[in-house]
């Protein structure tokens, strides 16, 4: 189930609140002591997080099936960019050293399947209350505050405070509703965020010579892929090489873009396969449909390029 961008809900009683966690959305199977994880997309991550796999052992005598979150806590709250480190492990064995260094921890919010029993059809609150009786509550995995009695302010001004990407409104009513981005869910972001497919890239200047200058971006319309302007900040040196090597391979003869590139941004080019997801902070859209001073904020190798569009307005 996905969430619709909008406001704060008034606090009526009809709604809880929970902060937007800002990590790798992941359902998760538990059964006869296995754990398996899934990603949006539909893959199995399970290899990648093998500090999670006590989960099972916790919850033994459940069969259960969470969606949760994959997180990198720094002093209790997530770190962004250490979880994009655990998502773009090379290996297996790479994996299972960053699990020492860089362990990841589980946050469930919501319980789908429980002991033979499908849950879906069940408003939220009680799904809730059956998630809070597992009591999940360990040191790799655990379940995040949901508040029912406290102003929808006052939860945001906390994800403020500490840096998160929103928060999450949710119908106490609502139904679990799979594959659908529905208004019964509601994403208040602190921040504009948009998924953008990499379509093509400018060499550097100066102190990037040699290297990527800028990426040449694009949202999935209904005709293809639309141009939505370039992005020239927010890298690392380390962020430059991988993306390079992820680029290098792709490259091809004429740009993806259905929607035309102004001539300044097509000037020297490299174009290249729309197969790459990233994610940007931004301060808008111009009335030409491009984004208005995007900055890099990491690989999103969860989402599938083809579903890649423009997120809506807040209210929308």
């Amino acid at each position: 189930m996905l969430a619709r961008a909008g406001d704060l809900p008034p606090d009526d009683g009809t709604w809880a609140l929970e902060m937007k966690w800002d990590g790798l959305r992941a359902l998760t199977y538990l059964e006869s002591g296995r754990l398996r994880l899934v990603s949006r997309r539909g893959q199995d991550i399970t290899p990648g997080y093998p500090e999670l796999a006590a989960l099972a052992q916790a919850l033994a005598g459940h069969q259960v099936l969470l969606d949760g979150e994959i997180v990198v806590l720094t002093g209790g709250w997530p770190d962004f960019e250490s979880v994009q480190r655990r998502m773009n492990a090379a290996s297996a064995v790479a994996a299972a050293r960053l699990a020492v260094s860089l362990p990841v921890t589980y946050l469930a919010f919501d319980v789908l399947h429980l002991d033979g029993r499908p849950l879906l059809a069940l408003p939220y609150a009680r799904r809730r209350a059956l998630l809070e009786d597992l009591r999940i509550d360990g040191a790799r995995w655990q379940t995040p505050p949901s508040f029912t009695d406290v102003p929808a302010a006052d939860v945001q001004e906390v994800s403020l405070r500490h840096g998160l990407e929103g928060v999450m409104a949710k119908r106490l009513h609502s139904r679990y509703e799979p594959g659908l981005r529905s208004g019964n869910w509601r994403k208040i972001k602190n921040q504009r965020h948009q998924e953008v497919v990499i379509g093509g890239w400018h060499p550097g200047e100066g102190g990037r010579a040699g290297q990527i200058g800028s990426l040449l971006v694009g949202v999935h319309e209904p005709g293809g892929l639309g141009y939505a302007g370039h992005v020239g900040t927010g890298f690392s040196q380390q962020t430059l090489d991988m993306l390079s090597g992820r680029l290098a391979p792709l490259r091809r003869g004429e740009p993806p873009f259905t929607t035309p590139v102004p001539p300044a941004h097509a000037r020297k080019a490299i174009w290249v396969e729309p197969v790459v997801v990233i994610e940007v902070v931004f301060a808008g859209w111009t009335r030409a449909g491009r984004l208005r001073a995007p900055s890099y904020r990491g690989l999103r190798t969860d989402k599938d390029p083809a579903q890649v569009t423009r997120e809506p307005s807040a209210g929308a």
